[in-house]
């Protein structure tokens, strides 16, 4: 049996997104435990064979008696190994284990990197500081991106146990062929500052301007007509409210996939970003930031522009838009064959397990 603690197993993002993926494909066991929450929708996702316990840390009192609790598990469970993501669960995962005084190797999944650290919570700063001191007691540390490798280093983090090993997707079947060029444009980001949803709005108003019969999708928590920031900063675009569909979080990203035709990324900062990679296994050409490693997913198969430049991503976007239908349709084949030969969620589960030693 292995141990997977993650920060927060309610969420519904890029780490959450990968380890479920993970333990769907797992060959044995598993414990998931969340130092927070668990949503019912990660216990769906992560299968039969895993089983999920919140600790319900809430406050820096319950922080003292949760990794009491954390090392228990470790003691009752007896995991081969334990995996930690993200900087809070990377603290508490080491420390437990220390704790419980059992020779179980803990290995460290750093799912950040480090492009625009002022767009962290002041807790993730904090988090990072320490994990940065603890980086020399882990067993291994896994990045999801070479560039947060690089980052991590260049920060201070001392660990020569290291690896990159990207995120995986599944292969999507039954595509429909490419019938027309490109017209409406995604983002899907929960709205979060490093997610940088005003520069997108920006582009988006220049794109309008150019070209008023291309449409915009939103999804992700926090893109919602009620919410007043989003339309403060759609006021402040110029964007029309008519040329943009703000969905909120959802569950149904197959639909949205389908329904668009280019994903933008828009991001300040990110390490694998995951809606790169699936927009592209659906076909959908991407333009996006050069944050992390988004332009080695891209390849030559999108656009990447600088962050935190409207008129440069206004620009990529125009590009795109501006394809005909046959060299869209390239595009849109090109994108999705570029995941499935390099990203291939069996192949990344299969590198998990090898530098884990769960390999056979």
């Amino acid at each position: 049996m292995n141990m997977h603690i993650i920060t927060n197993y309610e969420a519904n993002a890029g780490a959450e997104t990968m380890l479920s993926r993970l333990l769907r494909v797992s060959a044995e066991g598993t414990l998931v435990a969340s130092l927070f929450e668990v949503s019912e929708r990660n216990r769906l996702l992560a299968g039969e064979g895993a089983r999920c316990e919140a600790l319900r840390i809430g406050s820096i009192g319950r922080a003292v008696t949760g990794l009491g609790d954390l090392a228990h598990l470790i003691v009752r469970e007896q995991p081969r190994v334990i995996v930690c993501w993200m900087y809070h669960a990377m603290i508490a995962g080491v420390l437990a284990q220390k704790l419980s005084r059992r020779p179980v190797p803990v290995f460290w999944n750093v799912r950040q990197s480090l492009d625009d650290p002022d767009v962290l919570s002041r807790s993730t700063r904090a988090a990072l500081a320490a994990a940065r001191y603890l980086s020399h007691l882990p067993a291994g540390i896994i990045y999801n991106s070479s560039r947060a490798l690089e980052q991590h280093r260049q920060y201070g983090f001392a660990n020569r146990n290291v690896s990159v090993i990207p995120n995986g997707f599944d292969a999507v079947a039954q595509l429909p062929p490419v019938g027309r060029s490109p017209k409406i444009v995604g983002i899907a980001a929960r709205l979060h500052p490093q997610k940088d949803h005003e520069t997108f709005f920006r582009a988006a108003a220049i794109i309008s301007q150019k070209r008023p019969d291309v449409r915009f999708m939103a999804v992700g928590a926090g893109l919602h007509e009620s919410n007043a920031a989003i339309r403060k900063m759609m006021a402040a675009s110029g964007l029309p409210a008519s040329s943009i569909v703000l969905m909120g979080e959802t569950d149904d990203m197959d639909s949205f996939y389908r329904a668009i035709d280019l994903l933008v990324l828009s991001s300040r900062t990110e390490g694998f970003p995951n809606v790169v990679a699936e927009a592209m296994s659906y076909g959908k050409p991407v333009v996006t930031t050069d944050v992390g490693d988004a332009a080695m997913v891209v390849g030559e198969t999108g656009e990447v522009v600088p962050p935190g430049n409207p008129k440069a991503l206004a620009e990529g976007m125009d590009n795109m838009l501006g394809l005909s239908r046959e060299a869209y349709a390239a595009r849109s084949e090109a994108a999705r064959h570029r995941v499935g030969k390099y990203f291939s969620l069996a192949a990344v589960s299969h590198r998990y397990d090898t530098f884990l030693g769960l390999a056979a």
